[in-house]
């Protein structure tokens, strides 16, 4: 038996296990997380996200994919995990540290009641994303294929940004599992197409690493942020459109980006396997 909480942040929507409070589930990580997160026969969601005890800051976010491959980071996924912090009880602190695969992020609770992360610096070489290639060089407005250009950014997890004129016309489901696959991502990637409506507003659709479609892409958003200024199609600041909300994201000057969204608790219950 599993205690779970069900949240969602603009749609992502995650399977949340408080391991400080209710302990670590016995069994293997990746099967769970393949069980919770089947929408017909489990909990259903986006991925299986573990609030633990941090080495490198006070908490830790662990977070495995549907398909059971476990991520570096989830932007979504953290600002649903601070808001559980802070729902049970864990801090009531207005800003907080928290460890994950992409190293420790600060976040921070905004005063309209959405939550502010400092996701660090995008990287951008292709040794830091990772791909083929010289590990020094950028990859930025490349070919790849399917007729299509991209521009690579790391958060952490490895992102692919394609600029495109309509983003409803293009088939996500065939293109971006190709894509996801692409011989230049060892580690495979998260890959998203944007449409600039203006130089502070992006339209964008996500196929993510093993899980396919999904409403929203936090780190994907960041992304897609700082792919838009480096290729000059947008300002340092804009808003990201997706299918299930917005996302304010910012690409300082210094590198670091900052993503503001909401977070939500749907549900909670137990879940035996």
């Amino acid at each position: 038996m599993i205690p779970f909480t069900k949240m969602q942040g603009i749609g992502n929507d995650f399977v949340v296990v408080d391991v400080l409070r209710d302990g670590l589930p016995e069994g293997d990580l990746a099967e769970i997380s393949r069980a919770v997160n089947d929408r017909r026969f489990g909990i259903g969601g986006d991925g299986l996200i573990l609030l633990e005890k941090g080495a490198g800051a006070p908490y830790q976010m662990r977070m495995f994919n549907p398909d059971g491959s476990e991520s570096e980071m989830c932007g979504n996924g953290i600002r649903c995990l601070v808001k559980l912090l802070q729902e049970h009880g864990h801090t009531n602190e207005p800003n907080v540290d928290v460890e994950t695969g992409a190293g420790v992020l600060s976040l921070a609770f905004t005063a309209d009641g959405r939550v502010r992360v400092d996701m660090g610096s995008a990287r951008l070489t292709r040794g830091e994303i990772p791909m083929t290639g010289p590990a020094e060089a950028m990859f930025i407005d490349q070919p790849l294929s399917e007729g299509y250009r991209g521009t690579a950014v790391s958060m952490g997890n490895p992102h692919v940004v394609i600029f495109v004129e309509d983003v409803a016309s293009v088939n996500v489901a065939e293109i971006g599992a190709k894509l996801e696959h692409h011989p230049l991502f060892p580690r495979r990637t998260n890959v998203h197409f944007a449409q600039v409506l203006d130089s502070e507003t992006i339209l964008q659709r996500t196929w993510e690493r093993g899980a396919g479609i999904t409403l929203a892409c936090g780190t994907g958003a960041c992304a897609v942020g700082v792919a838009g200024f480096l290729t000059g199609r947008t300002a340092r600041k804009v808003e990201i459109r997706l299918p299930g909300g917005n996302l304010d994201i910012e690409y300082v000057e210094d590198g670091r980006v900052l993503m503001t969204g909401p977070a939500e608790t749907v549900f909670e219950g137990k879940f035996y396997d």
